[in-house]
Parts: structure tokens; C-alpha cells; sequence
């Protein structure tokens, strides 16, 4: 008999929306997925308890456990209920509290993650990027210094960098070991410098992403972002994460090719966002293979990748 063939390592790094999004398509594939999350969060709810009890924001964490379960809905509604009444409670989630809560028992956010896993039933692993909260900083062009995700954004300047605090901080192992066995590596999607960034600048995590053989994606936004990416091309978008990481170690970028419907546009306008212009020729001189495609969706007047088309694009670059 033919011994079965291995299963692909699927690792992929970022934080918010767009990391769900993705990872609701890619579990149903036969892949071993591990999530590496941000855990720069400072606003709402994460950002709370992460003041209130010295742990590390559970926001983006929450959201990457509820993607990768496999429960039936109730639970995960329940999982992901956002309490609105409530001096104290209104603007928490439950997924929060719990993962809070697990901390506080295990006295370990790691450990009360993995605990959280196999109530959840998750398909893959979910690794925070630090096991300890981190603060990240944004230096502008004019010299000043941003301090806390949350309100980078909102500077109105442009980032010239990003960098994290403290100084010393430490990866999982687990997150070490699974991007050197790993097959593709997935960046993002995701707001650039408060969602992806934050992963790659923690020390030897990223090194290790840049040193590692396996094959490495770009999921690049379908807009830009006001106060982060206002006017970026596809090609800066890589520009910036190769900036930071001093290497040039994306291999592949996947982009939209999809025009966006004008009543869209007008909508995003209103943000000072648009379409990320899809730049051929500069995106060649950087030596990236270039796949694109119609991957967007468009659900209650917001554009989001198109789960299921990305996933496939994906799962067919490692089969």
C-alpha cells in the first residue's frame, strides 16, 4: 500500500478581520494550520482587560479560535457575543472574558489558549505572537512618536516605521518550531503596520520568517487604509514589510484584479480609502511571482477577500 502523503504545514501571520476571514476558508482544506496573532491590541474590550489584569489583549486571538472552530453555531455566537448593557460589561465579549478568566486559572495566556482550543474544538493551532502584551509605536516622517495600535491610525501623519516595546521580547518556541517545518507562510491579510508588523518585528520570530524555506505569500489588502496605507500601491505594501525586516523575503504576492464597483468606492472615499493599485511592473523588479485574480466579496456595504476563492488559490500553490 501507498503510505499516505504528508499533510502541507500551513502557517499564517497577522491579526483582525482579515486573518479570520482567511482561515474560515483554508480549515476545510486538508492542511495543518497554525495562526501566529498579534498581541499589540490596546482598544475596546481587549484593551481593557489587558489594563485591568496585566494579560495580553484576547481580542484578535478570540476571533482567530471562533474562525478555526468546529462547534455548532450556538456556541460560537455565544463564543463571540458582545455584551451592550452593563456599566461593565457593555463593550466586552464573552470570548474575552473566558480567555481572561482561563488566564487567571492556568496563570499562562499561552496555556489558557491552547485549553480554549480544544473546548472550541479548533482545527490547527493558534499561537500569540508574545506571550506577554507588547506595545507598539509608529516613528512618523516628521519625527514624532506614536505610541499604542490604537491610536496610530488616527496620528494623521505618515508612518515612517514601526517597533515594539520592550526591548526584550521572547517567541513561543512552539511559533519558532512550526515556521521552520512549515510549507507556505501566509502573510495577512490585514492592516499593514497594526496587524502584520507587530508579528514580524517581535525578535527571532521574524528572523526565523526570513531564514525559513518555505514558500512565503503576501495577501495583499483590497483598499488602502486611512492613517496607515493612504495612496499604497501593491508594491509598497512589500516595500514596507521588506523595509523592516531589513530582507526581502516575500516570494509571492496575491493580489485583486477584480474592479471595484463605483458605489463602493464611493462608500470607502468617505474613509479616504480606495482600491490598492495593482502595480505589474513594479512589482516584478522585486522579483515576486504575482497571482491575481476576482478575490473580493462584498457583504453590508464593507469589501472583504473572498474566502473560499483565496483559499483554493492558496491550497493550489502547495498541491
Amino acid at each position: 500500500m501507498t503510505a499516505p502523503s504528508k499533510r502541507p504545514n500551513v502557517v499564517i501571520i497577522g491579526g483582525g478581520t482579515g486573518l479570520s476571514v482567511l482561515l474560515r476558508g483554508l480549515k476545510v482544506y486538508p492542511v495543518d494550520i497554525t495562526a501566529i496573532v498579534t498581541v499589540a491590541d490596546d482598544g475596546g474590550s481587549s484593551g481593557r482587560l489587558r489594563d485591568e489584569l496585566s494579560i495580553p489583549p484576547p481580542g484578535d486571538i478570540r476571533n482567530v479560535l471562533a474562525a478555526l472552530s468546529d462547534v455548532e453555531p450556538l456556541v460560537e455566537n455565544l463564543f463571540q457575543h458582545r455584551f451592550n448593557k452593563g456599566n461593565s460589561l457593555t463593550g466586552h465579549s464573552l470570548g474575552n472574558l473566558i480567555l481572561a478568566a482561563m488566564t487567571n486559572i492556568t496563570g499562562d495566556f499561552f496555556h489558557a489558549v491552547t485549553e480554549m482550543s480544544k473546548v472550541l474544538n479548533v482545527r490547527g493551532k493558534v499561537l500569540p505572537a508574545a506571550n506577554k502584551s507588547v506595545v507598539l509605536h509608529a516613528e512618523m516622517e516628521d519625527g514624532t512618536i506614536v505610541s499604542g495600535e490604537s491610536k496610530i491610525p488616527y496620528s494623521g501623519k505618515k508612518i515612517k516605521r514601526v517597533f515594539l516595546s520592550p526591548e526584550t521580547i521572547e517567541p513561543l518556541e512552539e511559533a519558532i518550531d512550526v515556521i521552520r517545518k512549515a510549507d507556505l507562510i501566509l502573510i495577512g491579510p490585514g492592516s499593514l503596520y497594526t496587524s502584520i508588523l507587530p508579528n514580524l518585528l517581535v525578535p527571532k520570530l521574524g528572523d526565523e520568517v526570513c531564514k525559513a524555506k518555505a514558500k512565503k505569500v503576501y495577501i495583499c489588502n483590497v483598499m488602502t487604509q486611512a492613517g496607515e496605507t493612504l495612496d499604497y500601491t501593491a508594491s509598497d505594501h512589500v516595500k514596507a514589510l521588506n523595509d523592516h525586516m531589513k530582507c526581502p523575503f516575500i516570494d509571492t504576492i496575491l493580489v485583486n484584479d477584480e474592479v471595484i464597483p463605483d458605489m463602493m468606492k464611493a462608500l470607502y472615499a468617505e474613509e479616504l480609502a480606495k482600491p490598492v493599485n495593482y502595480d505589474l511592473e513594479a512589482l516584478r523588479e522585486l522579483g515576486l511571482e504575482i497571482v491575481h485574480d476576482k478575490i473580493v466579496s462584498y457583504e453590508n456595504n464593507v469589501i472583504r477577500h473572498d474566502t473560499v476563492k483565496v483559499a483554493k488559490l492558496l491550497y493550489e500553490m502547495i498541491t
